[in-house]
């Protein structure tokens, strides 16, 4: 799976992804922020930088797939400073002719759609330099939480009927509440992303690839003017060549909410031209009342993986140590699956903690392993395939019944024995289990993946099916499983699928 021809079709890949926001900014001279240390628990609006500038523009209806263009961008984001400073302007010179009334207490309304029966918007009072002490004993919690126990839900999706499974962007932030967004993505578009948030009274930080230290300092300048956004760049240091984690942690007054989308930060992934469909997993965590934490022997599996995987990506430690002033008692029957790149080798095993071998790791954690005599029956949706053969899958076939590597690792590995007919022996009961691993892979593996015929009839065509990704050559190779292969179509008739 790592040969040099896939590294470099990987390269090409990230390199056609980001063709839409190439660089074309020259360095001006503004000096970084030095912003404060915030964590999961602050909702306070103070900064240590004294700009008032605000990044935001005005909602307005989603347009049809016909009329969405894509933004000028000025700089490596795709932040269109120009455009954006004429609003800015242009706001100003409204107010000055036409001020706001002075209010006392600032009533949020949400205006978008609510998620759930039981959420209910809070009357909030953020006075400027208070800290969230002072003000969170005055809020109205809600009763209940909207995804106490976790669920999933398929992304809006332009010009279909809603029937209660989608969910919008809008109802995933709720921004009229959400005091702090760590939000983790391969693709951006943060121009579009910025006017889905509230960024004068939410703190930000954008969790991004960065290759070299050139391209981090430029990222660093052209945000530089909103003391409010952070951002954290994982490493990319030897084996690691692509940060494609997709991750929220959304911090509100009652609660923290972790979602774990299959959409990157871009509208075509949210549904917006009407084109391409994602999954969500959200669940809702209680904030324990103040001065309650959750002790580390306490923390769920959940938890524990959550944390070590934002520890690997370098999110800092405030906000991890705030994980803790919340209640994670509903993952207790839940895992956070992840993969941390590069080699992990060491003391404690760290191997055991992420890519299949966590996943082996997880499912044997939750009681759900299953032994050598039973079949599993493993539906497997992507919309990216590589350069797959028998070996990477009978992998994932045996962290899919709790194997956290060991017996991969001992079916690759034979050990000579003391004496030629030991290592015969050995040989004879490898070649056996390989093959009934096979077998029980081909009877009961199956990989969905959407067919030419699929992408072309679709109703965005094969123009919009960019980052459904294969290649013929892969396909055509002498090892590929092509008896596994399935076409696979959304029940929304026409919109592919970018779900995994």
């Amino acid at each position: 799976m790592a040969d040099s021809d896939s590294d470099e079709d990987l390269k090409r890949a990230i390199q056609l992804s980001m063709q839409s926001i190439e660089p074309q900014v020259k360095a001006s001279g503004v000096q970084v922020p030095r912003n404060k240390i915030i964590n999961l628990d602050s909702d306070d609006e103070s900064t240590t930088d004294e700009s008032d500038t605000e990044i935001r523009g005005p909602d307005k209806d989603f347009p049809k797939p016909e009329a969405v263009s894509i933004a000028v961008s000025t700089g490596m984001l795709g932040l269109d400073r120009k455009a954006m400073e004429q609003e800015r302007l242009a706001r100003k010179r409204k107010a000055s002719i036409s001020p706001h009334p002075p209010r006392k207490v600032a009533r949020h309304i949400d205006s978008t759609p609510k998620v759930s029966t039981s959420d209910s918007a809070a009357e909030k009072v953020l006075p400027n330099k208070q800290s969230a002490s002072q003000v969170l004993p005055s809020l109205n919690y809600p009763s209940s939480l909207p995804f106490p126990n976790g669920t999933v839900k398929k992304t809006w999706l332009f010009g279909y009927p809603r029937q209660g499974e989608d969910i919008k962007i809008e109802e995933v932030l709720q921004k009229s509440d959400l005091a702090l967004a760590v939000l983790s993505s391969f693709q951006w578009d943060v121009e579009w992303l910025l006017r889905k948030l509230n960024t004068k009274t939410t703190q930000l930080v954008f969790v991004m690839q960065a290759d070299t230290a050139d391209t981090k300092a430029q990222y660093r300048q052209e945000t530089a003017s909103m003391p409010n956004l952070r951002l954290c760049f994982p490493s990319m240091e030897g084996q690691i060549n692509c940060m494609h984690s997709k991750l929220m942690l959304l911090s509100y007054p009652s609660h923290l909410r972790i979602v774990v989308p299959t959409a990157n930060l871009v509208p075509y992934d949210w549904g917006e031209t009407g084109v391409m469909e994602n999954m969500v997993f959200l669940i809702d965590l209680a904030r324990l009342p103040t001065p309650q934490s959750m002790s580390q022997q306490k923390m769920t599996d959940f938890g524990d993986d959550l944390i070590y995987f934002l520890q690997a990506k370098g999110l800092d430690q405030s906000i991890i140590d705030s994980l803790y002033h919340f209640d994670f008692s509903a993952t207790r029957d839940l895992a956070f699956v992840h993969t941390i790149g590069g080699a992990h080798t060491g003391d404690n095993e760290p191997w055991r903690r992420t890519g299949y071998c966590g996943l082996g790791r997880a499912i044997s954690r939750l009681g759900l392993a299953s032994n050598d005599h039973q079949t599993l029956e493993i539906n497997y949706v992507t919309s990216s395939i590589g350069s797959l053969n028998l070996e990477f899958l009978s992998t994932l076939y045996l962290a899919a019944r709790g194997d956290d590597g060991k017996k991969e690792y001992e079916q690759r590995n034979v050990t000579l024995g003391k004496r030629a007919k030991d290592y015969s022996t050995q040989m004879r009961r490898k070649t056996d289990a390989q093959e009934k691993l096979r077998k029980e892979i081909d009877e009961g593996f199956r990989i969905y993946f959407p067919s030419q015929d699929t992408v072309e009839a679709s109703k965005g065509g094969p123009g919009c099916g960019g980052t459904i990704c294969f290649q013929r050559k892969w396909w055509e190779s002498s090892t590929f499983p092509r008896q596994l292969m399935r076409d696979c179509k959304s029940r929304r008739g026409g919109a592919l699928m970018h779900n995994k």
